[in-house]
């Protein structure tokens, strides 16, 4: 298969022709852009479907609607399948008719899963139970439904169960154990568990059967798992899941197995990796129904080790380790529809690329070339994918033969006139001698130097890799005048599993280096960048970072911006929900038994050397760094007479999701850069 050259992303200029009165971008734009996904093909390889994300900004949300795309036709355009006005309709699935596309809908409040003709006509509500649920999968058999929904542990049905409230009770959560709460929500004991319900010509009727007997968690795993964490059997008879038992070791474990369980409920499930006491996920049928892939990690306890990929033989339960010499991390599965291909995505230097795998032998094949490809659905005529950049947001291309085709420019009415920037790529010698790479980003237009805008990324263990972002958008900081630069210090991924275990126990050690170094490099090879006028700004451990440069490399910014970033690692270490993080990165012990360990990294205690102008902002509803976090960091600013200020967001969680909040969000921060260095220009 032919590799996709440089020209596919750059395609979009093609599309957004530049009139003369062209403009750059800003974030009023990026909200309002539509955002497609969960894209899917019917067996015959006719029609592509999808959910696309429309922006309600009267009401601060997204709304979501189905579209079309008839993939025999030459130059056809994509159209509404189903749009229902102030409605919801999301996560297309095809009927083996290929016809009959079914869909989760909130239609009438509840929601409800419904199926569609892909001509639009005869639309009808599938399921009537009641409570609500996370999403749902169509067994390859066409006769089951299976659904995912928040019930208490234990729930026989999807039916809802009434619990008695004490007329004298008060308002107060009470808990024997952790998590207490999770990500942005406070745990109220209900668990996201699988149910299974029959489906026929006359729908899905009744509450359906449970089919986790006996376990307690959540499948998928909150807060961010889904589908990918789920799969069918080719029979039908069968459900693979992932699953983290919980108990008292719940915020410990990163411990995920992968569980069968029959679809009728008549037998408890059965764990398939129980001797691995690491991840093992993304669970994935192949057609044939013959092998069940999967990921797995090897190290307990740490939530970013190399994701390798296993494939299980159904029949004799042997498994196999296919990508063990391969050090790249998988981040999706989809297998061929011939069962003999697996594609994997698997970041490489800044890219995301689709990989073919040969599950017999372990050949690798890098199919695409430049951006970040999020979503994979192989076809009996060739492999549909979803890719985005720094500089264009995502589309549909398909991959066929040694062609490679894009198939839409969804925003090109919304970009046009629209200047993007220009990004590059650049490499130096950072700490312990290692090749680091960075990018710089430079304004359409742009004459003389400008001033930078240093990003730092979070995870510790992520990249700044070409991807395009509703939250740190390149794009917009260049739009606004700002030359951005962003390195991958050590820690990152997508350079092997050794250069992304560097940062472990040494936070503000090696990737302060490759920052420094990295910024140097950056203002030597482009003459643009104006070295002398530069704001740094990082959310989660990039905000970490900020508040140790602020008391480690401070004379070196004009200003910070600190987004839900560490403050006082002693704090955060008894704060935060997920405990394996927080140990784990700082050598694997709490913090009673090796403090040592997070003092040496701890902001808090350089606070005596802070000087240089601060942003802070924070949500309320954050408990992954808990904004009172960013509240004593403020508190520091003020106490010290820095010029300070603190934007806190009742309604946003680690990240800021909300149009309107979004939009304020780049005010505050664009307009503390300004201030402090000017407009750029």
């Amino acid at each position: 298969m032919k590799r996709i050259l440089t020209a596919s992303l750059l395609a979009l200029a093609a599309t957004v022709a530049t009139p003369a009165m062209a403009r750059q971008l800003t974030i009023a734009d990026v909200t309002m852009l539509s955002r497609v996904g969960s894209p899917a093909v019917s067996k015959d390889g006719h029609w592509l479907v999808w959910q696309q994300r429309e922006t309600d900004l009267a009401a601060n949300k997204g709304r979501y609607d189905l579209w079309r795309l008839d993939l025999t036709r030459r130059g056809a355009k994509p159209e509404k399948l189903i749009a229902d006005a102030d409605v919801n309709e999301t996560s297309p699935q095809f009927a083996n008719d290929g016809r009959t596309v079914y869909f989760q809908s909130d239609k009438g409040g509840d929601d409800a899963v419904w199926s569609v003709a892909i001509d639009g006509t005869g639309a009808r509500k599938l399921t009537g139970f009641q409570g609500g649920f996370g999403g749902f999968k169509v067994a390859p058999t066409g006769d089951k439904l299976l659904i995912w929904a928040d019930r208490l542990p234990g729930a026989p049905t999807l039916a809802p169960v009434h619990v008695k409230k004490d007329p004298n009770a008060g308002q107060a959560r009470t808990y024997d154990q952790l998590f207490v709460r999770h990500w942005d929500t406070w745990a109220d004991g209900n668990r996201s568990q699988l149910f299974v319900l029959p489906l026929t010509k006359d729908g899905a009727p009744g509450d359906g059967v449970a089919i986790e007997h006996g376990l307690v968690g959540d499948t998928p795993s909150k807060p961010n798992g889904g589908a990918e964490e789920i799969s069918w059997g080719a029979d039908g008879r069968t459900v693979y899941f992932a699953l983290r038992e919980a108990g008292r070791i719940e915020p410990l474990s990163t411990n995920l197995d992968i569980f069968s369980a029959p679809a009728d409920g008549s037998a408890a499930p059965v764990s398939l990796t129980a001797a691995n006491r690491a991840t093992d996920t993304l669970p994935t049928v192949s057609p044939d129904g013959r092998s069940l892939a999967y990921v797995a990690m090897k190290r307990a306890g740490f939530e970013a080790d190399r994701q390798v990929l296993t494939v299980r033989d159904l029949a004799s339960g042997r498994a196999r380790v296919v990508t063990e010499g391969w050090d790249r991390s998988i981040g999706s599965i989809a297998w061929s529809p011939d069962s003999k291909t697996i594609y994997v995505t698997a970041e490489d230097t800044q890219e995301n690329p689709v990989w073919s795998v040969d599950p017999a032998t372990g050949k690798i094949a890098r199919l695409t070339e430049q951006g970040n490809v999020d979503a994979v659905v192989p076809t009996a005529k060739g492999v549909v994918y979803a890719m985005n950049s720094l500089v264009a947001p995502d589309d549909f291309y398909v991959a066929t033969g040694k062609r490679s085709t894009r198939l839409t420019s969804v925003n090109a009415d919304k970009l046009a006139g629209i200047d993007l920037p220009t990004v590059t790529r650049f490499s130096f010698t950072g700490a312990k001698g290692d090749k680091v790479w960075g990018y710089a980003v430079k304004p359409y237009g742009s004459s003389g130097k400008v001033p930078i805008a240093f990003m730092v990324h979070g995870g510790p263990q992520g990249s700044s890799n070409n991807s395009w972002s509703y939250r740190w958008n390149p794009a917009v900081f260049a739009g606004a005048g700002y030359g951005l630069v962003a390195v991958d210090f050590h820690g990152s991924t997508g350079y092997g599993q050794a250069f992304t275990d560097e940062i472990s126990n040494d936070w503000g050690g090696a990737p302060l280096e490759d920052l420094k170094a990295g910024l140097k490099a950056a203002t030597d090879k482009f003459g643009w960048l104006d070295a002398t006028n530069a704001c740094a700004l990082g959310a989660s451990y990039g905000g970490y970072m900020m508040n140790w440069i602020e008391g480690n490399w401070a004379d070196r910014f004009k200003c910070i911006v600190q987004h839900d970033g560490v403050f006082d690692a002693r704090a955060m270490a008894y704060e935060t929900e997920e405990l394996w993080f927080d140990e784990w990165e700082h050598g694997g012990h709490p913090y009673y038994e090796d403090p040592q360990a997070f003092e040496k990294w701890n902001p808090v205690n350089y606070v005596a050397q802070w000087k240089t102008p601060m942003l802070v902002i924070t949500g309320e509803k954050d408990f992954r760094i808990p904004y009172t976090q960013g509240i004593a960091a403020f508190t520091a600013l003020q106490r010290r007479g820095i010029p300070s200020r603190l934007v806190v967001n009742p309604n946003e969680n680690h990240w800021v999701l909300k149009p309107t909040d979004s939009r304020q969000w780049y005010g505050e921060v664009l307009g503390w850069m300004d201030r402090w260095m000017g407009k750029g220009k």
